[in-house]
């Protein structure tokens, strides 16, 4: 951790609304005036996208489990020193991994390439990462204990797969039964290094919806916002106050479950999320300030 230069994770698995949260930080910048260098998960897998079906299709061969939830299919321990790096200096490399065909023409590049690497530009404020590892700890790296601010985004899990599903069908080309081979494959690296991190995080922002959602692999429309509730929970190792005045005061109908849990309609989440965490990240701007 820094106070010179702080670093914000929200981690989560696929399609679990990380990039929602995304957006909620980037008003909360712009509305501090702060300047965020973006790092993103997927810019620190290890293979290229051609070369890792190639590892799949070994690994289903010889019986064995490999994800990228895991740690074969990642450079860690690089995303561990950028963690470092920028807090000692505000420095680090960083690339972008190319998902789709528009982002691939854009860098004049294949899809499922990475972009070279490049230095994170000078004069940062804050480093903001979203992606799958935010909160990582293992024999051999420990990623959560650079981080200054660590959230979690939980969506119950059939939400989780039912998002995952629209998305990679939608934007990824990927077929429903690829996805669905993909969720199934990755299930033990997801108990043993997906889940631990939520323990570690200073708040998780689940997202239970109030529709039948029994069987997540039926074809079907994401619940609607107004169709869910956010459950928002601090961990007993949180790093700033659970208050809830403000929640309670400003959005109709929040109510608290617990001493450390609330619970607002789903619609409300973004506003929940920015007067929870904008107070956070002031005072992570206060104190590089000082």
């Amino acid at each position: 951790m820094s106070a010179r230069h702080p670093i914000i994770a929200v981690t989560g698995s696929s399609g679990a609304g990380t990039s929602t949260a995304k957006r909620v930080f980037e008003r909360i910048f712009a509305d501090l005036d702060l300047k965020a260098a973006y790092v993103e998960g997927d810019s620190f897998h290890a293979y290229e996208r051609d070369h890792w079906r190639q590892m799949l299709e070994r690994a289903r061969i010889r019986g064995e489990t490999l994800s990228l939830f895991g740690t074969q299919g990642n450079l860690l321990g690089r995303l561990e020193n950028l963690f470092r790096e920028y807090g000692e200096t505000g420095g680090g490399q960083t690339r972008h991994y190319l998902h789709t065909e528009e982002e691939a023409r854009a860098a004049r590049q294949s899809p499922g390439s990475f972009t070279p690497w490049q230095r994170i530009e000078p004069g940062t404020d804050v480093l903001f990462y979203e992606g799958l590892h935010g909160g990582l700890v293992t024999g051999e790296v420990n990623i959560a204990q650079h981080v200054d601010l660590l959230v979690g985004m939980t969506p119950i899990i059939n939400l989780e797969w039912i998002q995952k599903i629209n998305r990679d069908t939608a934007e990824r080309g990927y077929t429903s039964q690829e996805v669905t081979n993909t969720i199934l494959r990755r299930m033990p690296d997801y108990v043993n290094y997906i889940l631990p991190q939520f323990s570690r995080t200073d708040v998780n922002f689940q997202r239970v919806p109030l529709v039948d959602t029994s069987n997540p692999f039926e074809p079907q429309a994401i619940p609607a916002a107004d169709e869910s509730l956010i459950v928002i929970h601090f961990n007993k190792a949180a790093r700033f106050e659970a208050s809830f005045e403000g929640i309670l005061a400003l959005i109709p109908d929040a109510f608290i479950s617990s001493p450390s849990t609330v619970v607002v309609p789903g619609e409300q989440q973004e506003q929940a999320m920015e007067l929870l965490l904008g107070d956070a990240i002031e005072r992570l701007a206060n104190r590089r300030h000082r």
